[in-house]
């Protein structure tokens, strides 16, 4: 044969890897009804995880989680601040490391969804944006404005390019199948005018310009230009309708639970509702649901947007902060995932005929060419129950549920019939150890030093705006000037600021400190001060607590001392105005953003000179630092901060976030929890009157495994840490309450047992875990020391809900039944 005939080494691999390419590539498109997927509709789950809110070693466990709790796809923000915290100077390690994301994503066998953005709200600090934009000259945040879409484009042309390059898109092989342009623009584009209308229209030619191969969506955008899919956002979605016909029907957030705030109580909502707005989104017609959040994470570092959001971003999420399963609300959504997927077929191909059974109760039957059919049947009363018959079944219907029948005739899954375990969750101390909960500290003053005296790093002649003098570098500018009086004197010295916290200082002296109320960022620190002859030095630190990111035109909104005024008000007529003084500035704490004292490198170097002859306590700007050992295990890990004024904490040089648990929740905000009827972020709040977060997140691998682990802290308003102590995360008690004919399932976690049996009982049960008891019938069996015996010693027990298991009970008759227990994990 021939040599020529024969295609070189380099030609056989180009063709064997364009044949790879084309045998695992992935057609997405969609029609009116449906994501198609290589030619098949897809009727959807999906769960917002944010890699920059946990750790790449979280990665691979939250994913697979969730594709256990039956999810098809994850979706993530992208988040341009956190990637370009510098024009043109990019971030994508650890944490941030979106592509070992999308590879985990892949790994697992999931789709992704990928909202580029690049504004992304998400209570991230600046809604995502970088705070430099604020500097360029004449550019204004989402509207047609050149300089705003110049550096939005770059943006997301970087972004499309990484994914490209690493072959992430569907057509590639890769997992990610939609992606967002733009987000919930709709919501706040009245006041942009014509502009807004252009911009909607440049996004959208912008993004198709990206050629990606799969469809962009656009949320809660309802002039979204063709082939943009408009989406909705919200607790509920099942009245929404797309824009245009060929647009399928989509829900990019079904909000799990709310964010939580500095002063907020703690915000819930109840598995049942969440269930109940997934089934009547998908009984309206839709087919591509995500939850936001299925894990909500941490704001480590200074990344919570706010005002005032917290470090925890919990969410009440399917997949608690730290990743613990939350149930019942994970096991009950996992079967409803399941309930609808029986009927996909339907759902996606067939025709929809909605009956009105009356007082508030609706059937959907959905039947296809072949006979395929799944029905829904919901009640939307907020108080009563009914027992309907459609098509010759019959349904108990609670008030708010919908029920599931794959076949139309016999009831799989009602929303508002837990028959999930519940798990209470406690924090465990590391008994293991002798002495574990006692902590020894030593401690820094921060050297205020010049700032002190009025030297800075620049000046004006002018009071200046923070967040465009400081770009975001810190939470903290210094303002300092100085006044020449003739005779010593007392005056008020009153300071006109828009930032979030206010420190003065007099003469080298702390003289008060004010931070703002709840939704009031404005405020006047009024403090008399003593001036003596000749110089007097005015050093005032404003401090942000996460900037806003959410509305019209944030970009202009101030932060910090900008415009004052700031006088010295003295008695009569005697005022000195200084707001037009030259001022000085200086960005940031010395320990925090010069020394970097909580480094690793750096928090055990003796030029610090911690000192450890006593601990003081309720001391204003503070540097606390302790050595500890990382709790045995593998269960998560949280800092107990109770006792701590306001400040950050890092382990080992990794940022914990900002600590506030002296910021108490509103002790009258909290009410009964029902979950019928319309859910709101203010229902449903507990731990009313108590910090609105005590616990910190410190994740595993933050920790270093049999060497000492150091915490710092810093403290800026004054607290005590004597009490400070490291705890693990676990199952504490696990109950359920369950159908006959179901199975109920009771687990442990990280490989503790089941100890004790605490209540069990058989009949007609009533209340909740913690507070079974027996209504008008019970079994007649020893049902108690029955369980003990099937659950006492295993990390897992599942008892059948039986009658000929449990025993008869004759007073039950015609009256549903439960299995009901209580139990122990240790």
């Amino acid at each position: 044969m021939s040599s020529f005939l024969l295609p070189s080494f380099t030609s056989l691999v180009l063709i064997l890897l364009h044949f790879f390419v084309l045998v695992s590539s992935t057609e997405v498109t969609h029609d009116g009804r449906a994501i198609i997927i290589d030619g098949e509709k897809k009727l959807l789950f999906s769960g917002s995880i944010h890699y920059p809110r946990s750790t790449p070693e979280m990665w691979p466990h939250l994913i697979q989680k969730a594709k256990l709790g039956g999810l098809d796809a994850i979706e993530t923000y992208v988040f341009w601040n956190a990637h370009e915290p510098r024009q043109r100077e990019y971030n994508f390690e650890g944490n941030l490391d979106l592509i070992r994301f999308l590879k985990e994503i892949k790994n697992a066998g999931l789709y992704s969804v990928l909202r580029i953005g690049p504004y992304a709200c998400a209570e991230w600090n600046y809604g995502g944006f970088p705070v430099w934009l604020r500097n360029i000259p004449g550019l204004q945040f989402r509207t047609d404005n050149k300089q705003f879409e110049n550096e939005m484009q770059n943006f997301t042309t970087l972004i499309v390019n990484m994914i490209k390059n690493e072959q992430l898109l569907a057509p590639q092989g890769g997992p990610i199948i939609l992606a967002q342009i733009e987000n919930e623009y709709g919501n706040i584009m009245k006041p942009f005018g014509e502009a807004g209308k252009r911009y909607v229209q440049w996004c959208a030619k912008m993004a198709e310009s990206q050629n990606i191969g799969v469809p962009w969506v656009m949320c809660q955008q309802p002039d979204a230009p063709q082939p943009m899919i408009n989406t909705c956002n919200g607790f509920y979605c099942d009245s929404f309708k797309p824009n245009n016909p060929k647009s399928p029907k989509m829900w990019t957030e079904n909000w799990t639970g709310w964010f939580q705030k500095w002063s907020e109580a703690k915000p819930h909502r109840r598995a049942e509702d969440l269930a109940f707005s997934v089934a009547r989104f998908f009984q309206t017609g839709g087919t591509f649901q995500n939850y936001y959040m299925y894990h909500g994470g941490t704001n480590f570092g200074r990344f919570a947007g706010g005002p005032y959001i917290s470090t925890t971003y919990d969410y009440d999420a399917p997949l608690d902060e730290y990743g613990n399963l939350r149930q019942p609300k994970w096991g009950h959504l996992k079967e409803l995932h399941a309930a609808i997927k029986m009927m996909d077929k339907a759902l996606l191909q067939g025709n929809a005929t909605d009956t009105d059974l009356g007082n508030g109760v609706t059937a959907t039957k959905y039947t296809d060419e072949g006979n395929a059919c799944g029905c829904f049947l919901s009640n939307i009363n907020t108080t009563t129950d009914f027992t309907v018959v459609f098509e010759g079944a019959e349904y108990f219907l609670p008030a708010w549920s919908v029920s599931v029948a794959p076949d139309c005739k016999l009831e799989v899954y009602n929303t508002a019939k837990v028959n999930t375990e519940t798990h209470i969750m406690i924090k465990k101390p590391d008994t293991c150890k002798e002495g574990s909960q006692k902590l020894s500290w030593s401690w820094l003053s921060e050297m205020h030093g010049d700032n002190l005296k009025g030297v800075g790093s620049f000046s004006a002649q002018r009071l200046l705006e923070q967040t465009s003098s400081t770009v975001d570098d810190s939470d903290y500018l210094w303002y300092m000037t100085s006044v020449d009086v003739k005779e010593k004197e007392v005056m008020v010295l009153s300071v006109n600021t828009t930032g979030h916290v206010l420190h003065a200082f007099v003469n080298g002296e702390l003289v008060g400190s004010q931070y703002s109320l709840k939704s009031e960022w404005n405020f006047v620190f009024e403090k008399n001060v003593s001036l003596n002859a000749g110089i007097n030095y005015i050093s005032l630190l404003s401090a942000t607590v996460g900037l806003e990111n959410y509305g019209s035109f944030f970009e202009y909104d101030s932060y910090g001392i900008v415009g004052g005024p700031v006088k010295l008000i003295g008695n009569g007529n005697n005022s000195i105005d200084l707001t037009k003084n030259k001022w000085s500035y200086k960005i940031g704490l010395n320990g925090m953003e010069k020394q970097q004292v909580f480094a690793d490198e750096n928090c055990n170097t003796r030029s610090l000179q911690w000192k450890t002859d006593y601990i003081p306590t309720l001391k204003p700007f503070t540097w606390y630092k302790a050595n500890f050992e990382s709790p045995i295990g593998d269960e998560p890990v949280v800092v107990d901060l109770l006792g701590m004024g306001k400040g950050a904490a890092w382990v080992n040089g990794y940022s914990l976030g900002r600590f506030w648990p002296n910021y108490t929740a509103d002790p009258n905000a909290c009410k009964p929890c029902d979950y019928r009827g319309q859910y709101t972020d203010s229902r449903c709040r507990t731990d009313c009157g108590e910090p609105s977060q005590r616990w910190y997140h410190v994740p595993r691998s933050f920790l270093k495994a049999g060497l000492p682990n150091t915490l710092v802290l810093f403290e800026e308003f004054g607290g005590d840490p004597l009490g400070i102590n490291f705890q693990t995360v676990t199952v504490g008690t696990t109950c359920a309450k369950v159908d006959e004919g179901k199975t109920l399932v009771l687990t442990c976690q990280a490989g503790r047992l089941i100890s004790d049996v605490t209540f069990a009982a058989y009949g007609d049960i009533q209340g909740e875990c913690g507070s079974f008891k027996t209504a008008k019938c019970e079994s007649g069996e020893p049902v108690l020391s029955l369980i003990k015996q099937e659950c006492i010693g295993k990390p897992l027990c599942s008892i059948d809900v039986a009658i000929e298991k449990l025993g008869a009970c004759a007073s039950c008759a015609g009256i549903p039944k439960k299995l009901a227990v209580e139990a122990v994990c240790s």
